[in-house]
C-alpha cells in the first residue's frame, strides 16, 4: 500500500506581520467609525477570527495605540521626498513635496482626530515600535533634510539659507488650513507665495 506524503502546512505569518496587517486593515475603518469600531468589524475585515486579534494585542486599546502610531510613522513620506527628481523647476519640486507632505497630514490628523473626538480619554501608553522611528523630534528633523535637500539645488539664487526656508516651507505646510471655516489653500498657491511673496509687483509698479 502507497503511503499517503504528509501535508506540511504554510508557515504561519509573524506576530508582527500580523500587528502591521491587523493595524493596516483597522486604520481607515478607524477613520470612518472612530474608537467605537469594534475588533469583530476589523477582523471581519481582515479576513481572520476575531480572537486573532487578541493574539497579537493585549486589548483594543493596544490597537488603537498601535493605529496612532503607524500613522504618525513617516517613513514613507521621506522615500517620496527623496524620489522628487532635483532637476525639476525648484516650484515643481515644492508642490511635489507639499502633496506628498499635506496627504501625510491629512491621514495622521483623522486617525488621531477619530481616536479622540470619539471620546477615548486616557494616557497613552508609549508605541512599542518608538526606538524604530525615532520619536517625533527625530522625523520632523529627517523632515527637514529632506526638504532642505529639495531646496539645495537653488542654494545660490535664493534669498535665505536653505535650512531657515525649508522651516519657513514646513511651518506654513502645518498651517494651510487657515481659520474655522476657511477654504483649504491649494499647495500650489503656498508654493507660489513663499517664491514670489504676496506682493502683485506688476500691479505695484503700474
Amino acid at each position: 500500500m502507497t503511503e499517503m506524503p504528509t501535508r506540511r502546512r504554510a508557515p504561519g505569518m509573524s506576530t508582527e506581520h500580523r500587528r502591521e496587517m491587523i493595524v493596516a486593515t483597522a486604520l481607515p475603518l478607524l477613520v470612518e467609525h472612530g474608537s467605537a469600531v469594534t475588533t469583530l468589524q476589523i477582523a471581519k475585515a481582515a479576513g481572520i477570527g476575531e480572537a486573532t486579534i487578541f493574539r497579537a494585542f493585549a486589548d483594543k486599546d493596544e490597537l488603537l495605540d498601535a493605529c496612532v502610531s503607524a500613522a504618525l510613522r513617516n517613513d514613507h513620506v521621506l522615500a517620496e521626498l527623496d524620489a522628487v527628481p532635483l532637476d525639476q523647476p525648484l516650484a515643481a519640486r515644492l508642490t511635489e513635496a507639499a502633496a506628498t507632505l499635506h496627504a501625510y497630514l491629512d491621514r495622521m490628523g483623522a486617525v488621531i482626530g477619530a481616536v479622540h473626538g470619539s471620546g477615548r480619554r486616557g494616557e497613552r501608553r508609549e508605541p512599542a515600535d518608538r526606538s524604530a522611528t525615532g520619536g517625533r523630534a527625530t522625523a520632523t528633523e529627517r523632515t527637514h533634510q529632506a526638504v532642505i535637500r529639495l531646496l539645495e539645488p537653488d542654494r545660490a539664487v535664493l534669498r535665505l539659507p536653505v535650512e531657515q526656508l525649508a522651516a519657513i516651507f514646513l511651518g506654513i505646510l502645518m498651517g494651510r488650513r487657515g481659520a474655522p471655516g476657511d477654504a483649504e489653500t491649494r499647495v500650489e498657491t503656498l508654493v507660489d507665495v513663499l517664491l514670489h511673496g504676496v506682493v502683485d509687483t506688476a500691479a505695484a509698479t503700474g
